[in-house]
Parts: C-alpha cells; sequence; structure tokens
C-alpha cells in the first residue's frame, strides 16, 4: 500500500511538472485523468483496480477536456 501510494504521488509530481510543457489542453487533461483514475482504482481495487481506473480516468480526461 504504501508503494503505490508513493508511487501516485510521484505520477502526480511528474503530471505537474509536465503541464507546462507544449501539451494540448485535451491531451493534459487525458493525462490527469489517467492519473486520478490510477489512484482511485488502486486505492478501491489494488492493482487490477489501477489499471481499470487509469483507462476509465484517461478516457474521461479526454472527453471531458476536448477544445
Amino acid at each position: 500500500m504504501k508503494r503505490l501510494i508513493l508511487g501516485s504521488i510521484s505520477a502526480i509530481l511528474v503530471i505537474g511538472f509536465l503541464g507546462g510543457c507544449s501539451m494540448s489542453k485535451q491531451t493534459q487533461g487525458t493525462i490527469a485523468g489517467g492519473a486520478v483514475g490510477g489512484v482511485a482504482g488502486g486505492l478501491i481495487g489494488g492493482y487490477p483496480g489501477a489499471a481499470i481506473g487509469a483507462v476509465v480516468g484517461g478516457v474521461a480526461g479526454n472527453q471531458l477536456s476536448k477544445d
């Protein structure tokens, strides 16, 4: 569990640093959605939940942040 939390925090920090790069709003939404979904899924269902949550969060972030 500790490893999952540290990995999640690391992923969120990397996404924060990449936010300043020249990515479109939709790409940023996809990455952020995937990260949030992965963390939430991991907390709920372990590693399989993290994978499912990342996919669902990425798709949701992509769709919600369309230009």
